[in-house]
């Protein structure tokens, strides 16, 4: 298995300050993003990566590096992107949560919102309550329990491949959709062009 380049916080901050052509890349919900994000940076969800990975291959120019909550999207994201013949691309280690701890700068609609939780906090959320549920439904109805075990077998799945379909059907609803994803936006800046406020200017 290919290793994915990965750098931490105090090396993508040297890295971008260094560099105006590093474009960083958030792989987060657009509600996440909209949150809470990294000065600069874009917002390409994981779910739409495969949908223009062909634009994303083509249009992209200079090095991405590639952001999500922990690290698990930004991963796959990168892995997907090297499958297909793009190179440059690195994943900051820890996502967000170390580019917070570590008073990275943010922007967002209210970096302090706590009512908005990330996509990871949700699935734990999710999944616990099913378990909890099911054996405690299971005092009445003892098949009950194969449901919390087909969740903890669900979630030892997604450690060891590293991929969560739980966490992805949650992306897709309202709450983590957020404004709408606008793919021409984020592919122009891709090639290097403005954002879209500047581009008609």
């Amino acid at each position: 298995m290919t290793s994915i380049p990965s750098m931490d916080v105090s090396a993508a901050r040297a890295l971008i300050a260094a560099n105006p052509d590093v474009l960083v890349v958030d792989v987060r919900t657009p509600g996440e993003y909209a949150t809470c994000h990294i000065p600069g940076a874009i917002n390409l969800p994981l779910d739409q990566v495969d949908a223009h990975l062909n634009r994303i291959v083509a249009d992209a120019g200079g090095q991405l590096l590639l952001v999500c909550q922990a690290g698990g999207r930004a991963t796959q994201a990168c892995a997907k992107l090297a499958g297909a013949g793009l190179s440059g691309s690195t994943v900051l280690t820890g996502g967000m949560n170390a580019w917070k701890a570590a008073d990275g700068p943010t922007s967002g609609a209210n970096d302090n919102d706590a009512s908005r939780w990330g996509l990871e906090r949700q699935v734990r959320l999710v999944a616990g309550g099913i378990v909890a549920s099911s054996v405690l439904a299971s005092v009445w109805w003892p098949p009950a329990r194969y449901l919390a075990g087909l969740i903890g077998a669900g979630l030892t799945f997604a450690a060891v491949t590293d991929t969560c379909a739980m966490g992805m059907a949650l992306a897709r609803l309202p709450y983590n959709r957020g404004p709408r994803f606008d793919a021409e936006a984020t592919l122009r800046r891709l090639r290097g062009g403005p954002p879209a406020e500047q581009a008609t200017s």
